[in-house]
């Protein structure tokens, strides 16, 4: 009977701490100690979500943003414990729970998802797996591709959004980015192009592509009147890779 009494309080207390106004304190506790609590619990998670939002905290007024975060710290179950999940447990009240919202950016998840690679791949741990030369030839060899480099797709230019750029409408074309951690653990962005992107989504894809077969189905699939052209230009996209670390070598075709 005790222990149930015990965790019903530990409820009771929890539900108060996320909604105060909805949830009445348990009883028998100093309403200056639960203060506290309120206080420390919503300050920790909102500094957290502050400083791993950068750009949406900026652009997003004081009143809504609270309103948010007191919307994603009363109603949303964390499945982890750790403190740096949190900016992913907030992603995914963004995308599945809040719906819309009349005051929400139109570029508000994906913006949010843009900022929360960064941090997810800063803590990514990395598998290079197999490379049998680091300085191979990019064409004849098969790129090996870092698992430290993400292609992203979004509707909006998310790398441009800031408080002087707000866009309200999608771009006319998809925006591709790549987001990669280099070999000093550096966290870096570009902006890719269709043919680049899709270069790197055919290598991703296929482990058994050379450089060079790669580009010539891209050649291929555009029609290119100049195959080389394509691959010439395929040739400097795989080297600035490399330079990057996004490129960490290549495997030997087999046979």
């Amino acid at each position: 009977m005790a222990e149930a009494g015990f965790t019903q309080q530990q409820y009771a207390f929890a539900a108060h701490i996320r909604q105060p106004d909805r949830n009445p304190a348990p009883e028998g506790i100093e309403d200056r100690r639960l203060a506290i609590y309120r206080e420390l619990f919503y300050n920790n998670v909102e500094g957290f979500l502050s400083n791993g939002f950068p750009v949406l905290r900026e652009l997003t007024d004081d009143d809504d943003w609270h309103a948010m975060v007191r919307d994603f710290f009363a109603n949303h179950r964390c499945h982890s414990p750790l403190f740096m999940e949190i900016s992913r447990e907030f992603l995914t009240y963004l995308e599945q729970e809040r719906g819309e919202r009349e005051n929400d950016f139109p570029f508000l998840r994906e913006l949010a998802h843009y900022e929360w690679v960064e941090l997810a791949l800063s803590v990514a741990e990395s598998d290079p797996g197999q490379i049998d030369d680091p300085d191979g030839d990019l064409l004849e060899g098969i790129p090996v591709l870092s698992s430290l480099a993400w292609p992203l797709c979004y509707q909006y230019p998310v790398h441009r959004i800031s408080p002087d750029y707000q866009p309200d409408k999608p771009a006319d074309q998809p925006v591709y980015l790549m987001v990669y951690r280099d070999g000093n653990d550096d966290v870096g962005f570009m902006e890719l192009n269709a043919i680049s992107a899709r270069l790197f989504s055919l290598l991703q894809d296929d482990d058994t592509l050379t450089g060079r077969r790669a580009l010539e189905q891209i050649a291929t699939e555009l029609n290119h009147p100049r195959p080389g052209v394509v691959i010439d230009g395929g040739r400097e996209i795989l080297q600035a890779w490399r330079q990057r670390d996004i490129v960490l070598g290549v495997n030997r075709p087999s046979g």
